[in-house]
């Protein structure tokens, strides 16, 4: 035991000088890591180099969801910038891909800014100096968060921090309060970004009230494409206008 010891502590010794170097080493491999996984990922799913821009646009042609696109393959277009194409309002049913399709631009974005090839036909995109997103449901009842003070707390955040140069991400802002007093906030938030902070965003919605906000500036109108047979509707999950 005691051989043992002596052993152990030698080698702790022996390593404590090398301390630095060994960090380095594997600071370097944890980035080769990094570029040997994305670099196999776009060589095995077929990614594309987007380009870079410095003019605030982002352009992606038949994008796809680098997880989703595993089981569901459906490619969308998605077009935004600080001029005519600066807020899409995104109307559709639940399910019919609203959420995925915000995400997915979103992703692309960031895997661009990242230095990856990204799963689309061709892409153009600006560097974004923050990504903000507002999705999903949850709580913080320890704290006394209600899902809609959660919801509420992340938007002032976003409403606050972002600016003509970020992208934001807002999925059915107005829940969990009256309907009139959710559809509310949903067009003062919108109204706010578009006056206030020119901010490139994506705004999924059930309050088909905000189409009206459409203009010939800064706000356009997208929804899902759907498919009506009889009494059978298909979502085909594309994003189209209107």
């Amino acid at each position: 035991v005691q051989l043992e010891y002596n052993l152990f502590t030698e080698l702790r010794d022996i390593l404590k000088t090398q301390i630095s170097s060994i960090q380095n080493t594997a600071h370097e491999i944890a980035i080769l890591d990094v570029l040997v996984s994305l670099a196999q990922a776009g060589d095995e799913y077929n990614y594309i180099r987007p380009k870079l821009l410095d003019d605030g646009t982002i352009h992606i042609k038949d994008g796809r969801h680098p997880l989703v696109e595993r089981i569901l393959f459906v490619p969308n277009d998605t077009h935004l910038d600080n001029a005519q194409n600066e807020i899409m309002i995104i109307t559709g049913p639940n399910m019919a891909g609203k959420s995925t399709y915000m995400r997915q631009s979103a992703l692309l974005t960031l895997m661009t800014q990242v230095g990856s090839f990204i799963p689309a036909r061709e892409a153009s995109i600006s560097p974004v100096d923050k990504i903000f997103t507002r999705i999903g449901a949850s709580d913080d009842l320890v704290s006394g968060q209600s899902t809609f003070m959660v919801e509420m707390n992340e938007v002032s955040h976003i409403l606050k921090y972002a600016t003509n140069k970020s992208l934001v991400i807002l999925d059915e802002i107005g829940r969990g309060t009256s309907t009139y007093d959710g559809m509310s906030i949903a067009r003062a938030v919108i109204e706010h970004i578009r006056d206030h902070i020119g901010a490139k965003t994506l705004f999924a919605t059930h309050y088909h009230e905000l189409t009206d906000l459409e203009d010939d500036v800064h706000v356009k109108n997208y929804c899902i494409a759907v498919k009506e047979k009889g009494s059978d509707v298909t979502f085909l999950r594309r994003i189209i206008r209107g």
